[in-house]
């Protein structure tokens, strides 16, 4: 057994050590070309690069829309009530009184590129009812006495109006300079209902105004300059050429009123409007007006809001006849005048005396303090100056205590 593996052993180094060697030879080779198909088991889904998002493209909007536009809304009622009984009125006297005044306003800022318009409205309407003593009227309309020739009076309370104007402001305009632009700016004011002589005249004979009369309209083209200090946010609007109408719409306001007795029912309120046969009248010339509106503090308790409004109507009195400077002598010029309608020679309203046409010029201030977001104290005070209509100059004062909102889609640029 030993000598079988030895005899294996030494076979397997002999063949180990003989080389050995193969060749293959390929003299030609043939092959077809086939195409090949791959079954596609995946779905295909394709994918647009510029997918739109109607939210994302809403949102985009509504940014754009806010940094373009700035609204303001404020509202606010105040009032005062005062109330005292018989017993009180009887010794310490006393009259049972009730004062409202209801203010809106608005205020909206459109910019884009250069353009920006700018629009305000603002409105005021108070009343206030107090007793009125008035002499009864009997059944054939005459005032009534007792037996001893005393007047027999009622006592009542009226309602009588303190307040009542509005004033639509806007304001196109382009940019030209850094804080300068250039535009227009018109301006109407009014006011909403009736106005009468006093708290017991109400009927219609005594009536002085309503809406339209008096109506003004301010339209002027010229240049603006706004400050850019928060600290001093003024601007002021030069107009070398302006035009201001005054309008007089009511006949029976603007002439004088005469019965058929002859006597005079009322007098005339033509409101500057010299021929009584028009219903408006134009004056052509140059405005300024500087406005200032500054909120103080971090919760805005205290702001101030002015503004100055002056025309001259140079242009219209550069052609201006029969102007006599001194008032007294256009007082006695204009009797002279008027006694002529008595005549047969009558009164051309082209004769009549003139006195020189004077700046006209309005001054409005409010100061108000929030003590809270909805209760605040105003302050008003307003001088108003048309020679045209009274030849001394007109003040108001309103001290208001109430309610009041202020809404703001953003902070005032």
């Amino acid at each position: 057994m030993k000598h079988f593996y030895l005899i294996l052993t030494l076979a397997s180094l002999v063949g180990a050590s003989v080389p050995v060697s193969a060749q293959i030879s390929i003299d030609e080779v043939n092959a077809e070309r086939r195409n090949v198909t791959f079954r596609d088991r995946l779905k295909s889904t394709s994918v647009d690069a510029d997918y739109f998002s109607l939210a994302r493209y809403k949102a985009e909007r509504a940014a754009i829309r806010k940094e373009r536009n700035y609204l303001e809304l404020g509202g606010g009622l105040q009032g005062t009530l005062t109330s005292y009984n018989d017993p009180w009125i009887s010794v310490s006297g006393g009259d049972n009184s009730i004062a409202l005044v209801a203010t809106f306003n608005l205020r909206h800022i459109f910019k884009k590129n250069l353009f920006s318009i700018e629009t305000k409205f603002n409105a005021k309407l108070g009343y206030n009812r107090m007793k009125v003593e008035t002499q009864r009227v009997g059944p054939d309309g005459k005032p009534m006495v007792d037996e001893s020739g005393n007047k027999i009076m009622d006592s009542e309370g009226v309602w009588f109006k303190n307040q009542d104007e509005f004033v639509i402001w806007v304001n196109p305009a382009f940019e030209m300079a850094k804080n300068w632009t250039y535009g227009s700016i018109l301006q109407f004011r009014s006011q909403f209902v009736n106005g009468y002589k006093s708290r017991s005249e109400q009927e219609k004979k005594h009536l002085k105004s309503k809406f339209m009369t008096p109506g003004y309209l301010d339209i002027s083209l010229g240049i603006t300059y706004k400050s850019p200090q928060k600290k001093f946010p003024i601007t002021v609007n030069m107009s070398p050429l302006a035009l201001n109408a005054t309008f007089a719409e009511s006949d029976w306001i603007r002439m004088r009123q005469v019965g058929d007795d002859g006597k005079e029912i009322k007098p005339a309120y033509p409101y500057g409007i010299e021929d009584p046969e028009k219903t408006s009248k134009y004056e052509g010339g140059s405005s300024v007006e500087i406005g200032f509106d500054r909120t103080f503090g971090k919760t805005g308790y205290l702001r101030y809001i002015t503004t100055i409004f002056s025309f001259y109507g140079w242009i219209t009195d550069i052609g201006q006849k029969n102007k006599i400077s001194d008032y007294t002598k256009y007082l006695e010029a204009y009797d002279k005048w008027a006694d002529k309608e008595d005549t047969s020679v009558g009164h051309d309203i082209k004769d009549k005396p003139r006195l020189p046409i004077h700046p006209t010029v309005r001054w409005e201030n409010t100061l108000e303090i929030k003590a809270t977001k909805y209760l605040s104290t105003k302050v008003s005070f307003q001088l108003y100056y048309n020679r045209a209509q009274n030849v001394d100059v007109q003040t108001r004062t309103l001290l208001q205590v109430g309610l009041t909102y202020t809404f703001k889609n953003k902070p005032k640029p």
